[in-house]
């Protein structure tokens, strides 16, 4: 309790820095508004432990807000959403962050991404600490059976896997990008598995095995669908349709991709109703940031940003809770809100209290969900900012030294304040919803609050340094552990063959034995592993000596077959050249692993024919 008022505290402090009476009395309203969401209402909104409710979480990537026909679009069509939002309570204002990573990152833990460990979408820093406790963990422990279905994207290495963070099944992908929806390999917890079918369907069908399995307790389950984030694959008959409407190709693909998916909530939302659990059963929906594309790419509700932006269009998404009996079906709740608050709300209708040893930044919106007009903090501020990942994911440092300055922007009930690298511009959001007359001038006194508040947020919350972390071993729940070629670092002239280094990925151009590969690891047990290498090369690279050290120990191999580079274009409706490869196994033998920090380095002895090989990833299993 101390942690939490101390917490609060500060953030009344930051909201209102100057003046001391107005200051002790705004803390004791900030307390009692904290306070009341987070503890109290677990007595008052709780259901009875014997029945909790079960609770159905939809989270869809990179749908905007305007890619729905209730918001407005009719070129797409969305019967079942539309029809959740009509039969929902749902959040006008509702923010996230403004790309995946954070906003999943946000959303597991009640915390601003950053206090998490994650600074970026790829090379680790996607990674949120293992010591991060997440909505799965606060149920589980009050007995609800947890699942993940989809795409998880905080941390694909165990403890902050997905089977490490609270989720007794998890079933899609730990990484944030996937190449192929058609027929994919997935991992079902740790194992990858072939599958038949479109991807948002067979993850539909997972998570409905799930809830069929767990209908007779209370259950958590988490669907994260991937779509419809890029690559733009979807059917023929959902591209035609679009197409026929007379969109370019990437709207018709990506509105297909929406379409398919408010057919797979309209078969979660079913299975509800004919296993009789709908009554019982929390749903709720939105998305993780804004559209995905230039700004008029497509429907974007009158909006400034799109994805990636801090304005409204970048992070405003669609917010809806529908608990029947409980929530008011058309309500529209008119407060800002965030991704933070989902976790609190959450353990709130739950009935669950002692959340967190850690503090959280989110509150209850139970208050908002249940009551008729509730009192509520009128002086809120969400704040928001962009991670500028392309310079925190140097190659070489491990350390995160300095935040560049980069997108920020504050939100409060009416005003949004956005810096974009420059001055910051100030907007009246009820006066002007489009953010197209900056007011900041006239109104300098607000924009003097806002900015002090938001330097004093970010000064807080980047008191632990960020880094990229350790690539944890050794872990009995993790016998097997991949070292990717995006979280490795390297020099010369090797290069990721696809440029940033996203999932899947892999690294090329590997010719002089005199540049070496390596990854920073963290043995949390020692042990003997075996080593082997993915990898793709050409008849030139036979009899290349390969050797892998870590500390004291190492390990030689050779390579003596070819498993020729072929790299094809990934499917995609829009011409956007990403490529994908297939990979060789290359068994080295054993090595030895002492605990504690080490460097494991792959290098070349010598490459006769100036030839090495391209690399996808160092697999280590445990074999003692």
């Amino acid at each position: 309790m101390f942690q939490f008022l101390t917490n609060t505290q500060a953030g009344c402090r930051r909201l209102f820095p100057r003046h001391l009476l107005y200051q002790m009395t705004t803390l004791a309203f900030c307390i009692a508004a904290a306070v009341i969401p987070r503890f109290v209402d677990v007595q008052v909104f709780a259901a009875d432990p014997s029945r909790r409710p079960n609770v159905l979480l939809i989270m869809t990537d990179d749908q905007g807000y305007g890619d729905l026909h209730f918001h407005g679009n009719d070129k797409i069509d969305t019967p079942v959403l539309d029809n959740l939002a009509q039969t929902s309570t749902r959040f006008d204002r509702f923010m996230v962050s403004p790309l995946c990573t954070m906003t999943r990152a946000s959303l597991m833990t009640g915390r601003y991404y950053l206090r998490t460990g994650v600074a970026s979408v790829t090379r680790g820093l996607e990674t949120v600490r293992g010591d991060e406790t997440t909505i799965a963990e606060v149920l589980k422990k009050a007995g609800y059976a947890t699942g993940c279905f989809g795409k998880w994207h905080i941390g694909e290495h165990y403890p902050s896997h997905p089977n490490g963070q609270g989720f007794d099944e998890f079933f899609g992908m730990a990484t944030g990008h996937w190449d192929n929806y058609f027929n994919p390999r997935l991992e079902h917890n740790g194992e990858r598995v072939a599958t038949q079918g479109y991807i948002t369907d067979v993850l539909t069908e997972a998570a409905m095995r799930f809830v069929q399995e767990h209908r007779h307790e209370p259950f958590f389950c988490y669907v994260p669908y991937n779509a419809p984030h890029t690559p733009m694959q979807v059917a023929d008959h959902y591209f035609d349709k679009y197409k026929a409407r007379g969109l370019e190709n990437k709207p018709a693909a990506i509105y297909g991709m929406v379409q398919n998916i408010d057919e797979n909530v309209g078969r979660l939302l079913q299975q509800l109703d004919d296993l009789k659990i709908a009554e019982n059963t929390i749903v709720i929906f939105l998305s993780d940031n804004g559209a995905e594309g230039p700004q008029g790419s497509r429907f974007n509700a009158g909006m400034r940003g799109m994805k990636g932006s801090v304005h409204e269009g970048g992070v405003r998404v669609p917010m809806f809770v529908r608990w029947p009996g409980k929530t008011t079906p058309g309500r529209v709740v008119q407060q800002v809100a965030a991704h933070i608050d989902v976790l609190p709300t959450i353990a709130s209708l739950c009935g669950v209290g002692a959340l967190h040893a850690k503090p959280l930044d989110g509150i209850s919106l139970a208050p908002l969900l249940l009551e008729e007009n509730p009192p509520w903090p009128a002086g809120r501020m969400i704040f928001t900012r962009t991670p500028g990942w392309r310079t925190l994911v140097g190659y070489s440092a491990p350390m995160i030294k300095k935040l560049e300055p980069f997108p920020a922007a504050v939100r409060t009930q009416r005003w949004r304040m956005v810096n974009e690298g420059g001055a910051w511009q100030l907007y009246d959001m009820q006066a002007d919803p489009g953010e197209k007359q900056d007011v900041a001038k006239s109104h300098a006194d607000v924009v003097q609050r806002l900015s002090t508040a938001y330097q004093d947020w970010f000064a807080e919350i980047t008191l632990t340094p960020l880094k990229r972390p350790l690539i944890p071993i050794g872990y009995a729940a993790a016998p097997v552990v991949a070292l990717p070629a995006p979280e490795a670092y390297f020099g010369g002239s090797i290069r990721w063959y696809n440029q940033w280094g996203f999932a899947h990925d892999w690294l090329t151009d590997w010719s002089n034995p005199a540049d070496a590969i390596a990854w920073e690891a963290d043995v949390v047990a020692p042990g003997k592993f075996e080593v082997s290498l993915r990898y793709a090369c050409t008849d030139a690279a036979i009899g290349v000596k390969l050797r892998v050290e870590a500390g004291r120990s190492a390990v030689e191999g050779v390579i003596d077959k070819s498993h020729e580079p072929r790299p094809v274009q990934r499917p995609s409706r829009i011409e956007k050249k990403r490529f994908t490869q297939t990979f060789g196994s290359l068994r080295l033998g054993n090595i030895a692993l002492q605990p504690g920090p080490v460097r494991i380095t792959l290098k070349a002895l010598e490459a006769p024919a100036g030839e090495i090989c391209d690399i996808h990833s160092l697999i280590l299993k445990r074999v003692d």
